[in-house]
């Protein structure tokens, strides 16, 4: 097979990171020098059941929480499931209203569809054209039999920043449980859930150049959250299966670079954005920018392409050596429009198509220059094609 990473510019960092040079090093000790199964009676093992608690340690000191409110998981798809189910389900003597968001990811959009068919009852509230939340129409929503509110910190396919601090100070004073999606936000944006209010929250180590398959659930220790996965003893019972040892530790130490390099890298992004925003809508006619204009993810570049199928673009960048999304990764294949765009106001008739550039720290202002050519062309060719 031809090697696709040859000359490729990769601009599609909300999908997946390169796992970081750091992660990987802090991970090859677990995967064949110290083996052993942390839940093993033996000093072998204690070497990796050590390594898992120091990484708890030191996720709990990001986010300002204790050791014992976090809890290792496969990735942000669990995380989500078990924070919503669980919660509901804990709550359910109180109440069985749930309140979300028409933009969430599907983790947590599908778990609320099979929610309600359990019996619970789920307002999924409307975005504006930036795919903002109202905390006005969320306060509106709330009813006496209201339990759990999930709402996503930053939209994966817009990059829009919702208002988690306000929304955490409502259902703190109305003793709501507020879960956070924070998959995309998590190293971008510090986040400390004790100080926003926020009861329960997903995060997964793939997004900020961490091994995939590994990720956390913030509970508060307020939240006493029941088992998601029955067997061992593992992550005080309350998860069980063999720990990701390596996994977790390379989660961690991505982790604790981000936190260190954030201002920097972020810096850069937002710079490479602002610059990639300002060309594409100057030289492309017939393109919008999506989501909010400032509060949004500082390397997220949405676009909707006036008469050209998005597929077809991602297709022709592909061609060229360019990574993008029609959306998120988890729906490419699929022909119908994003459920975020609609939600935002935009028709679900096929009359534009939708790309989605997430731009990383190691991108450069050359493979910026480089995609802005490619979409120029790309733009008048499939436009000329569609005009036959």
């Amino acid at each position: 097979m031809k090697d696709v990473k040859e000359s490729m510019i990769y601009l599609d960092h909300s999908a997946t990171t390169r796992l970081s040079d750091t992660a990987k090093k802090a991970m090859e000790p677990y995967l064949q020098e110290y083996f052993g199964n942390p839940a093993g009676g033996y000093r072998f093992a204690a070497v990796s059941r050590d390594a898992v608690e120091q990484a708890r340690k030191q996720m709990a000191y990001l986010l300002r929480a204790r050791p014992e409110e976090i809890y290792f998981t496969s990735g942000g798809t669990e995380s989500d499931n078990w924070a919503l189910r669980q919660a509901a389900e804990l709550m359910r003597e109180k109440g069985n209203h749930i309140i979300t968001t028409a933009i969430e990811h599907h983790a947590v959009l599908h778990t609320c569809h099979e929610l309600e068919r359990q019996g619970f009852r789920v307002t999924y509230l409307p975005v504006d054209k930036f795919g903002c939340i109202s905390t006005e129409n969320l306060f509106s929503a709330i009813c006496d039999d209201t339990i759990l509110i999930s709402v996503m910190y930053a939209n994966n396919e817009v990059g829009t920043i919702q208002p988690i601090q306000a929304i955490g100070k409502i259902t703190s004073e109305m003793g709501i449980l507020f879960h956070v999606d924070a998959v995309q936000a998590f190293g971008q944006i510090p986040i400390y859930p004790e100080q926003l209010g926020i009861d329960l929250m997903s995060v997964s180590a793939h997004k900020f150049n961490g091994p995939k398959g590994v990720g956390l659930l913030y509970v508060s220790r307020n939240v006493p959250l029941t088992a998601f996965m029955h067997g061992g003893s593992q992550e005080s019972g309350m998860r069980a299966g063999t720990s990701n040892v390596s996994g977790i530790v390379g989660m961690t130490a991505a982790a604790v670079e981000w936190s260190k390099n954030r201002r920097k890298w972020t810096a850069w992004e937002q710079r490479l954005r602002n610059y990639f925003v300002m060309r594409v809508l100057r030289e492309i006619p017939d393109v919008t920018l999506t989501g909010h204009p400032k509060q949004r993810l500082y390397g997220n570049a949405h676009f909707v392409f006036r008469d050209i199928n998005g597929l077809d673009f991602v297709k022709y960048l592909d061609q060229n050596g360019i990574m993008a999304a029609t959306g998120s990764a988890c729906s490419t294949g699929q022909k119908k429009a994003s459920h975020v765009l609609v939600a935002m106001g935009y028709p679900d008739d096929g009359s534009y198509g939708a790309l989605r550039f997430t731009i990383g720290y190691e991108n450069t202002k050359e493979e910026i220059d480089r995609t802005i050519q490619v979409l120029k062309e790309g733009a008048a060719h499939l436009r000329s094609i569609a005009q036959k």
